[in-house]
Order: structure tokens, then C-alpha cells, then sequence
């Protein structure tokens, strides 16, 4: 598996472990303890991407309000509490990529969460993800002017 996918996954793990403590258990818990914890639970000695998760999970919790807004606007129909825990924060692992850090091609952040909800979500999780993430993604090329030079 690669480093990145990997570090995507165990903050997913991370992310879902701490979303269900916070908003099913209503207690509060420490996610960086959580995030040591997983680490060392599923991440091999030689895990490159240590550095990856941590940032990943400590800019979702960052940017929550609004990584949450675009899921709210892009799934109306689906209030957050009502969006299953993993399918939640894969979204969550998606937007940040997609739409906030847009370090990697948007094409490649989409296709790592579908990724991730077809091992970790249930049967339509992964055209879920696809629905919200591609309309972002429209939304975002339809905001971005083109490179394109215009013919007359």
C-alpha cells in the first residue's frame, strides 16, 4: 500500500474513532492521543507518511466549520449527523484535499477517497463520495479561469 494512501486511511481511522466519541458518545477525547495510538497500531516500522497523517488530521479539525459547509451546500439533502461516521470524514479527508490544501491534482484527491469508501464505507459510499466531491470539483473548474488560450 502506498505511504500516502496509507496515512489517508489511518486518518480516516483516527478522524471516524474521534467524530463518534465527540458527536454519538458526546464525550470529549484527545485526537492527537487517538492518532498516536493508530500509528503505532497500523502503520509499519519504517511508515514514511507519519508526518502526513498528523497534518492531514490536524487541518480537517482546523478547517471542520468549513470543510462541513461544503458538505452542507454539495449533500443538502443529507444533514452531516446524518451521514454515516465513515462516509462523514471521508468526505471530510476528500474536501481538505480537494478544495482547501489543492496540493495534489483534484482528479487524484477525488479517486483516493472513492478509493478509501469502496474498503471502508458501505455499498454506495463510493458513489456518495463521487456525487459531492465531483460537483465540488465542477464547481471549483467552473471558479478557476482556464489556461486555455480563446480562439476568435
Amino acid at each position: 500500500m502506498a505511504q500516502r494512501h496509507l496515512a489517508r486511511t489511518i486518518a480516516l481511522q483516527t478522524l471516524t474513532e474521534w467524530d463518534f466519541n465527540k458527536s454519538v458518545i458526546k464525550t470529549k477525547v484527545n485526537i492527537e492521543d487517538i492518532t498516536k495510538r493508530n500509528l503505532k497500531e497500523f502503520a509499519p516500522e519504517n511508515f514514511e507518511g507519519k508526518e502526513f497523517t498528523e497534518s492531514l488530521i490536524a487541518k480537517i479539525t482546523d478547517n471542520l466549520e468549513r470543510i462541513d459547509s461544503y458538505i452542507q451546500k454539495y449533500a443538502p439533502q443529507w444533514p452531516i449527523d446524518q451521514i454515516t461516521l465513515v462516509d462523514r470524514n471521508i468526505l471530510r479527508l476528500g474536501i481538505l484535499e480537494l478544495a482547501i490544501l489543492k496540493e495534489i491534482p483534484p482528479k487524484v484527491a477525488i479517486n483516493e477517497a472513492i478509493e478509501i469508501a469502496k474498503s471502508f464505507g458501505g455499498a454506495t459510499s463510493s458513489k456518495f463520495i463521487n456525487g459531492v466531491l465531483g460537483a465540488i470539483f465542477e464547481d471549483i473548474e467552473k471558479e478557476t479561469p482556464s489556461s486555455k488560450p480563446k480562439t476568435k
